[in-house]
């Protein structure tokens, strides 16, 4: 059997790509799609060695850093992969990755982290936060996002099977797209994640810098309280801006190694989530 792997994009290394390399172990002879691929060298250990077909995008202006803003062109970028040759499809989805063209004698099973928020139930916070409530930017955004939407629902339809990471994400398959997901729980390496250290007096907040984490909103909240400290960890789009808003009492780390990320859980006074 002939396996294919269509993830999103591969530019950093976060929770959707710890998925795909329990998948990819799965099927050490697969292939692996992906619509841009810029990982850095040190985090492209799981994915060494394996065939890796990127879209025409990789190669368009500014695409290492602004892929994102091709936003409208991802959908077709993500339906000229030619994935005739394969007997099984699975793709690692939460933007496009599930619009791929799969034929009635291929089986096309979806890992879906989400559908996409941007473009459904969480579209005006992101253009709240974008400044695109009002004004000629403003609508133009909403058509897009109207246009992603059509697109999005027509991409769910070819899909055979929808696997969902918890019951919360299988009721925004179901309301977005009427379809009922199999609910399989990503990987925890308990081994790993154990208590231990000295407890000090920071807080910590460890994410990628995108809108819906609210990480935004975590800092806020911090530099009104001076008296306590943050760490903040993980890097993203958002991350000139969020650092715009921190006071003196935050800390920016950037990316962290995976014993450094172990050390800081162990060591901080209480991890803050703020997403959804």
């Amino acid at each position: 059997m002939k396996v294919a792997f269509v993830h999103d994009w591969l530019d950093t290394w976060g929770g959707s790509e710890q998925v795909l390399a329990e998948m990819l172990a799965m099927f050490p002879q697969a292939d692996l799609f992906t619509l841009v691929d810029f990982l850095p060298e040190p985090q492209r250990g799981p994915v060494a060695g394996r065939r890796i077909v990127t879209s025409f995008v990789q190669k368009l202006p500014w695409a290492r850093k602004r892929f994102r803003n091709y936003l409208l062109l991802l959908p077709f970028a993500v339906e000229q992969f030619d994935l005739r040759g394969y007997d099984l499809v699975i793709s690692s989805s939460h933007a496009v990755a599930k619009g791929v063209l799969t034929g009635p004698e291929q089986l096309h099973v979806c890992m879906c982290y989400s559908p996409p928020r941007y473009a459904w139930d969480l579209q005006f916070s992101y253009l709240e936060q974008a400044r695109l409530m009002h004004g000629l930017k403003g609508w133009l955004a909403r058509w897009q996002l109207h246009r992603l939407r059509l697109w999005d629902v027509r991409a769910s339809v070819t899909v055979d099977r929808f696997i969902a990471i918890s019951h919360y994400i299988a009721r925004r398959i179901r309301k977005c797209y009427r379809r009922d997901a199999t609910v399989i729980y990503p990987p925890v390496d308990v081994d790993h994640f154990q208590p231990g250290g000295v407890r000090e007096r920071h807080y910590l907040t460890l994410s990628r810098m995108v809108p819906y984490k609210r990480i935004d909103a975590i800092v806020e909240a911090f530099t009104r309280m001076p008296e306590r400290t943050l760490i903040v960890a993980g890097t993203g789009p958002e991350e000139a801006r969020i650092k715009s808003l921190a006071g003196p009492n935050i800390t920016f780390l950037g990316q962290v190694s995976v014993d450094d990320r172990l050390r800081l859980l162990q060591q901080a006074r209480a991890f803050v989530f703020a997403a959804e």
